[in-house]
């Protein structure tokens, strides 16, 4: 949940102000003194003299202290410099054991489609593993090109924003290691472009045994990306939980809706991912779904939590490189899967570097997160982005 600071004021009951502040007695209130003296074979007159040099002084007194609070209260809640800063709070961690969910390796109701299709109404290869080359993309890449994409992100070379909002968010760690937990959707086309950072920067910390060849629904831009597990493309609403990733460093959770592939973006509430999540028994799944839901700062897919940071939407929106050829709005809806491991592969566009950069952009995070941090912590460029987060 967002923390919004509240600001407490602590007035002291005293017969003076605070120490933190001088405070002279006016010289007006000496002077009724000495009249009040002089006064003194009169008494009626001289008390209702002093009575009234007595209200005044305490109403110029007042009006002074509440200019002091006033001008305290504006020094906390305007911005200096007009920056805006943003409060975190302290989670306690989560802890959990046992398996994570391992999906099915192929779906009955969801095979894997073969038949070649057009551009806009596509799903060629939909549900088919990566090979092991196609997988070398994500598991073996040179951390150079990690390296590299840092130095521009720092540089502010990219030609795209990338990163995002982040907040704070309780640790979950399962079996020892902290986790990384992604909520999205098949559909989505955010989070069709948003895998393709995600999948880089788990490469860095463990291994894909499987990865699928996906697409966003045709009702938003059929784009291609991969899917975590094979998905159930023809449900009428569903959650494909799990993966097939390991890693000696962290855990990966991984929930996505499944709903029609040639209809348009779709998405149930997070009511529906916690009931999913309650059914399969699995506590790392059931935690991470209530902690997104106590955290209150969902509004929409795709959304992740890299260890302690949570981060509700994706950290760039990079659909592919401008080209003539392109079909769309979107370059990326153009381009193959084989296409864009190939930018992957061998980032020399914009396209590729910028997936490099966002994916150490969720890099940073969960390193920022680790007691005991990996070696692609340390690189050079990436730690410093570490150091920022």
């Amino acid at each position: 949940m967002r923390e919004r600071g509240a600001l407490r004021l602590r007035v002291r009951a005293e017969n003076r102000p605070s120490d933190s502040y001088s405070y002279k007695c006016p010289r007006a209130f000496i002077v009724g003194l000495r009249r009040y003296r002089t006064l003194r074979q009169n008494p009626d007159i001289g008390r209702l003299k002093f009575v009234s040099y007595a209200s005044l002084i305490v109403g110029i007194a007042s009006m002074v202290f509440v200019a002091v609070l006033a001008a305290q209260i504006h020094s906390l809640v305007t911005p200096v410099g007009d920056q805006t800063t943003t409060t975190t709070t302290s989670y306690q961690a989560i802890t959990a054991s046992g398996g994570l969910i391992t999906p099915q390796l192929s779906l009955p109701d969801a095979p894997q489609i073969t038949a070649e299709q057009a551009f806009g109404s596509r799903l060629t290869d939909l549900n088919e593993p990566l090979n092991s080359t196609e997988l070398a993309v994500f598991n073996n890449a040179s951390q150079s090109y990690f390296v590299t994409a840092a130095q521009m992100y720092l540089n502010k070379s990219l030609g795209i924003p990338i990163g995002a909002t982040i907040s704070g968010a309780p640790l979950e760690v399962v079996n020892g290691k902290p986790s990384v937990i992604y909520l999205g959707a098949i559909s989505c086309v955010y989070c069709g472009e948003n895998r393709w950072a995600m999948a880089l920067a788990l490469g860095q910390f463990g291994s894909f045994q499987q990865l699928f060849k996906g697409y966003s629904s045709l009702g938003d831009s059929d784009v291609p990306t991969v899917y975590w597990a094979p998905a159930e493309y023809n449900a009428s609403q569903g959650v494909d939980f799990g993966n097939f990733y390991t890693s000696n460093y962290i855990n990966f959770l991984s929930m996505d809706y499944a709903s029609p592939i040639t209809a348009g973006f779709m998405v149930g509430p997070l009511t529906y991912f916690q009931q999913q999540a309650t059914s399969t028994m699995n506590p790392a799944y059931e935690d991470a779904t209530s902690t997104i839901i106590k955290l209150n700062n969902y509004d929409g897919t795709p959304y992740t939590i890299w260890g302690r940071y949570s981060v509700p939407g994706a950290d760039a929106s990079n659909f592919g490189d401008a080209s003539s050829n392109s079909t769309t709005t979107l370059p990326m809806a153009s381009l193959t899967h084989d296409q864009v491991l190939g930018l992957l592969a061998n980032p020399h566009t914009p396209f590729g570097w910028n997936e490099y950069a966002a994916a150490d952009f969720y890099i940073s995070l969960i390193c920022a997160s680790m007691s005991s941090p990996a070696p692609v912590c340390s690189l050079p460029s990436i730690s410093t982005m570490v150091a920022d987060a």
